[in-house]
């Protein structure tokens, strides 16, 4: 019942996927961007402590609201906390209708042909089942390419798939994310092999079942339109990968039908030492920056 009211909700409603999910590897970066050096912390627990306040203050925020922000991607350490009392994933859907995303790759493996795959995911139904006690709608996942490698590109895709029937059959939508570096020289290149080999393993998902992608924004407009029109995608989202917000949401009114799952471009700009005042004027801003660039 919930998840086709989640469903529905993302197929039918407006607004962006605020990408909260910087794990292990990416969370003193995000905690130095936002005000907090590593001395101030010395040990992961008191780390994500820290990221979780952060977190927090965002998603209970009035203007972190269901009429501009569809979805949130939240950390497994995110979904076993809670926020005002409940656990975050209940929060965000149960008091905000906002639908929640889990993160569930472990990283990336070393690069070679030219891309990341992803590590091994062990434990992938174990963290399914118990994602299944919570409202989570949806996964995600992310590898990188960085090479127009033939290859390469249909390692990434194949795995991504595989990984996302997956999660399919545990009953949850799985978020496809092959990034594609927007600092490759071949950038072009690379999403021409990128997108012949999503339709080709579109092709060969069951008519029935759908994913979402989560895409770099690509260097000519209007590029994965037929991605967007896929009977098998339910939606194609932006990653913002290294573009400031303004550059990111400049590419995504390009790209009519995709809309925004940007990381560091919807946090930038806050810090821990701003009032609550000055905090959420900060977030507001961002929100609706992205939100009208999503809405193009």
């Amino acid at each position: 019942m919930e998840y086709q009211k989640q469903l529905q909700r993302i197929k039918d409603g407006s607004g962006f996927i605020a990408a909260l999910d910087q794990s292990g590897g990416s969370t003193p970066k995000a905690l130095e961007n936002y005000g907090v050096s590593g001395d101030e912390y010395d040990n992961d627990e008191a780390m994500f402590d820290l990221v979780h306040e952060m977190r927090v203050r965002i998603m209970t925020c009035d203007c972190f609201d269901n009429e501009r922000v569809l979805g949130a991607i939240l950390f497994e350490d995110t979904m076993d906390r809670e926020v005002n009392g409940k656990p975050t994933a209940n929060y965000l859907w149960e008091d905000k209708n906002i639908v929640p995303f889990l993160k569930v790759d472990k990283g990336l493996a070393e690069q070679m042909s030219g891309v990341q795959v992803m590590r091994p995911i062990p434990n992938l139904d174990a963290l399914l089942d118990k994602a299944q006690n919570y409202p989570v709608f949806g996964t995600k996942m992310r590898s990188v390419i960085y090479e127009p490698s033939v290859d390469g590109i249909e390692l990434v895709v194949q795995q991504q798939f595989d990984v996302a029937k997956q999660i399919i059959s545990k009953g949850f939508m799985p978020i496809v994310e092959p990034e594609v570096d927007i600092n490759s020289d071949k950038k072009h290149e690379c999403e021409l092999l990128l997108k012949t080999n999503l339709l080709h393993n579109l092709e060969r998902l069951a008519d029935d079942k759908q994913v979402m992608l989560k895409l770099t924004l690509p260097e000519e407009s209007g590029f994965y339109q037929e991605l967007i029109d896929h009977p098998k995608v339910l939606k194609v989202v932006a990653l913002s990968g290294g573009y400031s917000r303004s550059d990111a949401c400049e590419k995504l009114k390009q790209n009519p039908g995709m809309i925004a799952s940007f990381s560091r471009a919807f946090t930038e700009g806050l810090s821990k030492q701003q009032s609550d005042k000055e905090f959420s004027d900060t977030i507001n801003t961002s929100i609706d920056e992205i939100y009208k660039a999503s809405k193009v």
